[in-house]
């Protein structure tokens, strides 16, 4: 596996005749430095003043189920999610599904941390909305493949209140091949406002410690 601090050498190959093979690690390096570096960072970190969520450690599986959805349309063309609509042209960007795999497993492979809470919210409170979270998510947050449910302990607050606002509101999940987004819906829908989304997300954020 290539880490990121090999991924500058494949910079070189800009300049020459021959792009690394597609599906490569060379490949998946050079995609990161020009589609997702600029505004997850250069370590996958994310940047919350684009709306850039953290991206590094996230399960190839995940990565990959979601920049398919970019490409094809199936997430990121509602007119009020702006930052999938940002989003999409970067996975078009890299549209072969050889690519897409290179570059799930590549994501998978960077180093994660956990980031520091930013939501006000009372997470004894988001404890009770969570247990109909764990039924996908599992109780410590960690997701399960098999279900399609991605980790949630080591993605930032912020951007996890925001995606269940877009559930909520049918600005994510409402797309008819969406099966997995389908079923975050109704969950989103439970939270009755920001505060009952701020109250879950504390709760979150204390998984995984």
């Amino acid at each position: 596996m290539f880490h990121r601090s090999t991924s500058a050498v494949f910079g070189l190959l800009v300049g020459c005749s021959t792009a690394p093979t597609v599906g490569t690690p060379e490949d998946a390096a050079y995609r990161f430095d020009e589609t997702c570096a600029p505004c997850h960072g250069a370590a996958g970190a994310g940047n919350p003043e684009i709306a850039a969520p953290a991206i590094a450690g996230l399960p190839a599986w995940y990565v990959t189920s979601q920049l398919h959805k970019f490409r094809d349309g199936v997430r990121g063309t509602h007119f009020d999610d702006i930052e999938g609509m940002r989003m999409r042209p970067m996975a078009k960007a890299v549209f072969e599904d050889a690519a897409i795999d290179a570059l799930g497993t590549f994501v998978e492979a960077l180093p994660s941390q956990r980031p520091a809470p930013t939501v006000a919210g009372d997470a004894a409170a988001g404890q009770a909305s969570y247990a109909t979270c764990t039924a996908c998510h599992l109780a410590d947050g960690s997701g399960n493949p098999a279900l399609q449910a991605p980790p949630l302990t080591h993605q930032p607050d912020w951007y996890l209140v925001k995606q269940l606002a877009k559930f909520k509101h049918g600005v994510r999940g409402a797309h008819p091949k969406d099966t997995s987004g389908a079923t975050m819906r109704p969950m989103a829908q439970t939270l009755a406002d920001e505060a009952a989304m701020n109250n879950v997300i504390a709760y979150v954020m204390t998984l995984g410690k």
